[in-house]
């Protein structure tokens, strides 16, 4: 005689972190968005329920989950969440905050641009541009005074994307397009909540903010007017964009379409990797054997000439140093799905609508994943300890569908820069410098990044 077994399936609920009535976790994490996504996982396990405003999100930081959000069933997780909805505004609906349809045929249109052989035909360009910006460094350096390193970064990273990208150069209007996106960037502080969710009140940060647009607006209208007065011959994302038609109208894009498009490559092209390369001098600076392997390579590889495109797969240890700073100070710090349709992650429920969050800095320096995951170590990057990691663990441009575009230009533009700097100067943090993070749209330097560059004898 047999006897019948049933199976009882029982649903996993979710950790919740505790919090106050309708508000839950917000005071925690506008004190500390950084810290608060390391406490979760640490308090709570790998997925937890926070209460934000009144809206429930799921906290990932597990990389199966990652991977199956993200890569797995990506379809089932779109970008109609508040954190991209408030940057419309800023970047309206182009390739970062688009869905569906119109993101497929945006990225199809855009990917040519970003194909290796096209950034290949970059790279000198790129360390030119490098060079021009290091001679304004000869007389501070000689003087022995301080630059400011982070602004130095964003005026040289918006310098190249805009030759790259739309073969212009920006001149003295990068200083002033730079300017104003770090007004604007900077009303995105979860200290400042209020002005962010409710951009008509008439705070100094919203008239700011709004100001800061129409300074951006008219650089980038004025880019696409003289482009289509002048269409020249020009082999880049410009070109093709402007060529792009409707498949179903035939239609052109208008110029608001043109401007989302470009806001967001001028923004997303420049900004994180200049936040990289100062994170990364940085960590330089507080680690004197790593600056000095770094140098060692670039002095033997280089022999004092400027690096190429030849020279970056001779340069692992350049690439390394990158990285590493990417683990630690990841960019694009923070990733938001929603899910379209119920879910299950990790044997837990995920109903449809749910707000899932990936915060890169807290799965960066997830202890079960790195050793000793606060420490500062390029060779973490080796092909073999890369080899042994979860593919999931180290997301600094996203992955699945939705990886960065431009990861591959980033990477290039990043290593280039840095074999070129290390190879003329020595950079110091400026005495009193004081060193925290703001988690923005992007990860900050709280109060900028001054340093004093010192020549290098070779």
């Amino acid at each position: 005689m047999t006897t019948k077994q049933t199976t009882i399936v029982t649903e996993k609920s979710i950790p919740a972190v505790p919090g106050r009535p309708f508000i839950g976790s917000l005071r925690e994490f506008q004190r500390s968005p950084l810290g608060f996504s390391l406490e979760i996982s640490q308090n709570y396990g790998d997925i937890a329920r926070v209460t934000l405003l009144g809206e429930e999100s799921i906290f990932v930081n597990d990389p199966d989950a990652i991977q199956h959000v993200l890569q797995g069933n990506a379809r089932n997780y779109d970008k109609q969440t508040m954190d991209y909805q408030l940057l419309y505004p800023l970047v309206g609906r182009g390739l970062l905050t688009s869905d569906g349809d119109a993101w497929l045929r945006q990225r199809r249109l855009m990917q040519p641009a970003f194909h290796r052989q096209r950034i290949a035909s970059l790279g000198q360009m790129m360390v030119e541009e490098t060079l021009a910006a290091l001679a304004r460094w000869q007389d501070p350096a000689r003087q022995g005074v301080p630059i400011a390193f982070d602004q130095d970064m964003m005026r040289l990273t918006l310098t190249i994307v805009g030759k790259a990208l739309l073969s212009i150069d920006l001149g003295d209007e990068a200083n002033e397009f730079g300017q104003a996106f770090k007004q604007a960037n900077a009303r995105f502080g979860y200290d400042n909540m209020l002005s962010v969710m409710l951009p008509w009140l008439p705070t100094r940060q919203n008239r700011q903010f709004k100001a800061a647009i129409q300074t951006m607006d008219r650089l980038v209208y004025e880019i696409i007017a003289q482009r289509r007065d002048e269409p020249g011959d020009h082999d880049d994302l410009l070109t093709m964009l402007l060529n792009a038609r409707d498949e179903d109208t035939g239609a052109a894009m208008n110029n608001r379409q043109l401007r989302d498009e470009m806001m967001t490559i001028l923004l997303a092209g420049h900004e994180t990797t200049a936040n990289a390369l100062t994170w990364t001098f940085y960590l330089l600076s507080q680690h004197p054997e790593a600056a000095a392997q770094l140098r060692a390579e670039v002095d033997s590889v280089l022999a004092g000439r400027p690096p190429g495109m030849a020279d970056l797969p001779r340069l692992p240890y350049t690439r390394m140093v990158f990285q590493e700073a990417l683990r630690l100070y990841p960019p694009a710090w923070s990733i938001a799905r929603r899910a379209v349709e119920a879910d299950v992650l990790a044997d837990y429920p995920i109903p449809a609508g749910s707000i899932v969050h990936i915060s890169l800095y807290a799965l960066h320096r997830h202890p079960r994943l790195w050793d000793a995951p606060d420490a500062f170590r390029p060779e973490r990057f080796s092909d073999n300890e890369v080899e042994k990691r979860h593919k999931f663990a180290y997301l600094p441009f996203s992955a699945g569908p939705r990886k960065c575009i431009g990861d591959q230009f980033a990477m290039t533009e990043g290593q280039l820069i840095l074999a070129t700097v290390a190879q003329r100067f020595d950079l110091a943090l400026a005495p009193g410098q004081r060193i925290d993070t703001a988690a923005l749209i992007t990860l900050n330097p709280r109060y900028g990044m001054k340093m004093i560059p010192r020549l290098r004898r070779q």
